[in-house]
């Protein structure tokens, strides 16, 4: 039989019990103080009304175009990954046919549907129109359509259309209607077809640098094709792809080549987001463009992220930013950019 309980083994035990409540309530402590409320600027959607035509040839891929057109799945992955929000968009790179064509009525219909995701999600998502930078006048009233008829709170556009870069003609109309309206323009990589050839023989990584290349020109074609100057209100966000376009722009505005006011020019109309949630590259961002300029975002369901408010914390906490920053990168800044109260 064991040893008798005694008045010391209940104190003792009394003892173990309360250090044992004293390092859950530490545990707990930390992770409150850890934790953001994260809204997640990067996302990709597909409502069940459209076809998928991306390649499912290997698990991944499978595994992107089920988590891409399914509401659950999108709103589960809230909870998985930490995030108190998405803001969600369609690329129209995932509907193409063999040609790269989607159909001439589908846009009016993806934006139709991704406003009734989020007034049926209010609070957990939030959309942005998808429209073809490069359709002129036509692009410019679906633009108005999605602002006020829709409620949506900004745009999600392509980087180039064949030979077309953003600071063509075509494309003027749809930047302007967004400028006026105030709402942001989510510039996306995409593939270019003879980059791609040529930098797909390094591999994977080889592939999204030069996705990444385009997102930067698209840039740099703002900048020096004066639309900047034109649209003084426009604003733009680019993704982490783009951070050697932002450097180039952002760190030799020296007036050789380069006009002087580069720099403030990119500070006051681009933001980026932090894809990848690196350190380093967080800090570079806030070097560069502010912590006011930079906002959370992950590439779901391209990228699949977990414990989200840990580790982009830890990615800011090596950037040596305040508390208000990093809550600001978080999810303010996102919330003022789409003027969400």
């Amino acid at each position: 039989m064991g040893e008798p309980i005694n008045r010391r083994h209940i104190l003792r035990g009394a003892s173990a019990a309360i250090g044992m409540a004293q390092v859950v309530s530490a545990q707990a402590q930390e992770r409150k103080e850890s934790d953001l409320k994260v809204v997640d600027f990067h996302n990709h959607y597909v409502g069940p009304s459209f076809k998928i035509t991306a390649p499912t040839n290997t698990p991944q891929q499978q595994a992107v175009v089920g988590n891409m057109g399914s509401a659950n799945a999108l709103l589960n992955s809230l909870e998985l990954s930490g995030v108190a929000a998405r803001v969600v968009n369609t690329p129209t790179a995932f509907l193409e046919d063999a040609d790269g064509n989607i159909p001439s009525d589908i846009i009016p219909k993806i934006n139709d549907d991704l406003a009734a995701l989020a007034v049926k999600n209010k609070g957990k998502i939030y959309s942005l129109a998808t429209v073809d930078a490069f359709s002129g006048d036509a692009g410019a009233r679906e633009v108005q359509r999605a602002a006020k008829e829709l409620g949506l709170r900004g745009i999600f556009i392509e980087s180039a259309k064949g030979e077309l870069l953003l600071n063509a003609p075509e494309a003027r109309p749809v930047l302007a209607a967004a400028a006026s309206l105030g709402m942001p323009v989510f510039i996306h990589p995409q593939t270019d077809k003879q980059m791609n050839a040529r930098f797909s023989r390094t591999g994977s990584l080889g592939m999204r640098y030069a996705r990444g290349t385009i997102n930067s020109l698209a840039l740099i074609s703002l900048l020096e094709g004066g639309v900047f100057d034109e649209l003084p209100k426009l604003n733009v966000v680019v993704t982490t792809l783009a951070m050697g376009g932002i450097m180039m722009a952002g760190g030799f505005g020296n007036g050789f080549n380069i006009r002087r006011d580069a720099p403030e020019m990119v500070r006051r109309h681009v933001y980026v987001d932090t894809m990848g949630l690196n350190g380093p590259q967080v800090a570079a961002a806030v070097a560069m463009l502010g912590a006011d300029h930079v906002l959370a975002g992950t590439d779901w369901p391209i990228v699949v992220e977990k414990a989200i408010p840990q580790r982009l914390k830890d990615a800011m906490t090596f950037a040596g930013l305040s508390q208000k920053d990093q809550d600001a990168i978080a999810h303010g800044n996102v919330m003022k950019l789409l003027g969400v109260a």
